[in-house]
């Protein structure tokens, strides 16, 4: 493996240590006391910005000799998942923002997931990326440590609320 390639992922792993050691400190003391759509709000704001990855389409902010398969995957799976987030932020919070919510989160997971496949795949090196250099070394790390959150908050069972507990006992 290249030098250039280990400081990559050299790179990858420390902001994995990084952003895991700010979520578990200082993000989910916070958001595991909300109710459920009060918790995903910032996870998926942050996701809204997932449009970030369009830059991998730009010439100029990536080599040319980036594989257009990698960027097209990464890319078009990043605006999905962005406009997904979005769509959840506008439901929340009745049950069709959950359901979106967990689409996204599977949607937002499965793609990153993939892209570092096809990173593998494509034979990607890192100073192909250019400018977009800072996505999976900063970004992507942070995204992959929110949809573990998203999960959790997810699968938190919820309290009964007022009106559904009063039915009961008439």
């Amino acid at each position: 493996m290249p030098q250039p390639m280990i400081w990559f992922f050299v790179s990858i792993a420390f902001s994995l240590i990084a952003w895991g050691i700010v979520t578990a400190r200082s993000v989910w003391p916070k958001l595991r006391i909300r109710p459920r759509a009060d918790a995903l709000r910032p996870l998926l704001m942050l996701h809204s910005f997932r449009f970030l990855g369009l830059a991998l389409l730009v010439p100029g902010v990536v080599s040319p000799d980036l594989p257009p398969a990698f960027a097209h995957a990464a890319a078009y799976g990043d605006i999905v998942a962005a406009i997904l987030a979005l769509i959840s932020l506008l439901l929340l919070p009745g049950a069709a923002g959950v359901a979106t919510a967990w689409i996204f989160n599977i949607w937002g997971s499965v793609d990153l997931l993939n892209v570092f496949y096809q990173a593998g795949h494509a034979g990607l090196q890192a100073g192909q990326l250019g400018a977009a250099f800072f996505l999976p070394t900063l970004v992507v790390p942070l995204l992959l440590i929110t949809h573990g959150v998203g999960f959790r908050i997810l699968l938190q069972p919820q309290p009964e609320p007022a009106m559904q507990e009063s039915r009961r006992f008439a």
